[in-house]
């Protein structure tokens, strides 16, 4: 991809889906503390940070002999509204190298420790961004969400280590879900509610969002994720069990060979079949409990196909039938919520993930 396509594409991505989302040094700080013996004498590259503004950069080169890191490379895209911080407006692509600074007490000036101009506009799928990826051991940022697929799909095809910001939503992604299946790719130790700072240009919203004291705009997402590959002790926490399986708690869907459990504190202790759970589950994974089979929606195996569907949302029928039918449960009747009739009443589900006890068969 040329430059221009490339700078085209980063900023269209921006304008339509509003995903500068500047990450807090508290929620930097209170995630990566599980992962500093991963950090020494690593090369930690940060490809989406301006460093004039960056709390990413801000983390690491004020703590660069404590984590003790082998160098600290930062760059960022070009068009990054760094007049939202009150800083010199020069919208340009910035490449820092930061060796360490072993008399440092404080947060080092960019300026003074060597921050340069790029060639090109800093895209993360620039030449000369990804020739630094090639120099790194891992990469840590807050990548644009709406660019989620590729920007990862880059650092499994340079097979970097990777500490990232994400949405919930990436999980059901299909080439992200391949690899939570197959153990490449799992949730960091923090997830769900994450307040961001954004650019003034953002329209106000009814609902997590807000003005502070100071004029500076604010988002919040409940479903904010750290998706990783790096091994952290969170992982290999047993979830306790302590609910007992009965039918009638646990019903079984109509078009899936498995049990619907809502909330993943049910989980049953005694039950070897599968079972479908919401995305949260994630959080609480453990590979050495629990085995993930599939995802609702995607390629895995139904057990019943509908000869025909009509969606029926709070007893009206609608003309639309678009869409994967998902997880559904055998209804007395159409009520409220989302229905379905396929010859009889089938309830909608939220997306679910399919599970299983490890080492256990259905």
């Amino acid at each position: 991809m040329a430059s221009k396509d490339l700078n085209q594409s980063l900023a269209d991505a921006k304008k339509a889906k509003e995903d500068e989302f500047y990450t807090q040094l508290t929620d930097i700080e209170r995630e990566l503390k599980h992962y500093k013996k991963h950090f020494r004498d690593k090369v930690v590259y940060c490809n989406c940070d301006d460093p004039r503004v960056s709390n990413f950069f801000h983390y690491f080169s004020y703590s660069f002999e404590r984590v003790g890191l082998k160098k600290l490379i930062t760059t960022c895209y070009k068009s990054q509204d760094v007049d939202l911080f009150s800083q010199n407006n020069s919208q340009v692509a910035l490449y820092l190298e930061y060796l360490g600074d072993k008399n440092q007490n404080m947060v080092p000036d960019p300026a003074e420790i060597g921050a340069k101009t790029l060639n090109g506009d800093g895209d993360f799928r620039s030449p000369e961004s990804i020739e630094l990826l090639k120099q790194a051991d891992i990469v840590v940022t807050n990548p644009p969400f709406s660019l989620f697929r590729e920007y990862l799909a880059q650092l499994m095809k340079h097979n970097k280590k990777f500490v990232i910001v994400g949405n919930q939503n990436a999980i059901s992604y299909k080439e992200v879900f391949r690899l939570i299946k197959d153990n490449k790719l799992w949730l960091g130790h923090n997830n769900g509610d994450m307040s961001f700072r954004v650019p003034d240009s953002y329209a106000p919203r009814t609902t997590r969002f807000w003005v502070d004291d100071k004029g500076q705009k604010w988002r919040s997402l409940g479903n904010a994720c750290w998706f990783t590959n790096l091994d952290l002790a969170k992982r290999h926490e047993d979830l306790i069990l302590y609910k007992t399986y009965t039918p009638e708690d646990y019903p079984t869907y109509d078009n899936y060979d498995a049990i619907e459990v809502s909330k993943v504190v049910d989980l049953p202790v005694d039950y070897d079949g599968i079972m479908g759970v919401p995305l949260t589950f994630l959080d609480k994974h453990n590979p050495d409990q629990f085995e993930i089979l599939g995802l609702s929606g995607t390629d895995y195996p139904t057990t019943k196909k509908y000869g025909k569907k009509e969606r029926v949302v709070d007893g009206v029928r609608k003309k639309s039938n678009t869409g994967t039918l998902g997880c559904v449960i055998r209804a007395d009747s159409f009520g409220a919520g989302t229905h379905f009739d396929v010859g009889y009443p089938v309830k909608g589900i939220y997306r679910r993930l399919f599970i299983r006890r490890k080492g256990r068969t259905s």
